[in-house]
């Protein structure tokens, strides 16, 4: 039984999906872009060392063993969205928020 309440929309795009019939436009060759795109995001080609503190490693190592992973590649994700703008730093926000308030 889905626990999810559907809209009527997505009830027929999942009873389609359940009857096959739904196909792919999927290309080989967007398919090989797309495969490649993937790769260079996930490619590990350099090492870096750095220093935090007991606190953080040992908070960083629990929350990683909750997702069922290791904690250096929890580490890796998180910079990585934060680098590629998928992940933002809420009290920056507020403090630049605040800035632009006072100079008005």
């Amino acid at each position: 039984m889905n626990e999810y309440k559907l809209s009527e929309e997505e009830n027929e795009i999942l009873e389609a999906f359940e009857a096959g019939e739904l196909k792919s436009v999927l290309t080989p060759k967007r398919k090989k872009y797309l495969q490649s795109i993937a790769e260079e995001t996930f490619k590990k080609d350099r090492r870096i060392n750095i220093r935090i503190s007991s606190r953080d490693l040992a908070l960083l190592q629990r929350r990683a063993l909750e997702e069922g992973i290791p904690y250096q590649t929890l580490v890796s994700s998180v910079l990585h969205k934060y680098v590629s703008g998928g992940l933002h730093d809420v009290m920056a926000n507020k403090a630049f928020q605040r800035a632009q308030k006072t100079h008005r």
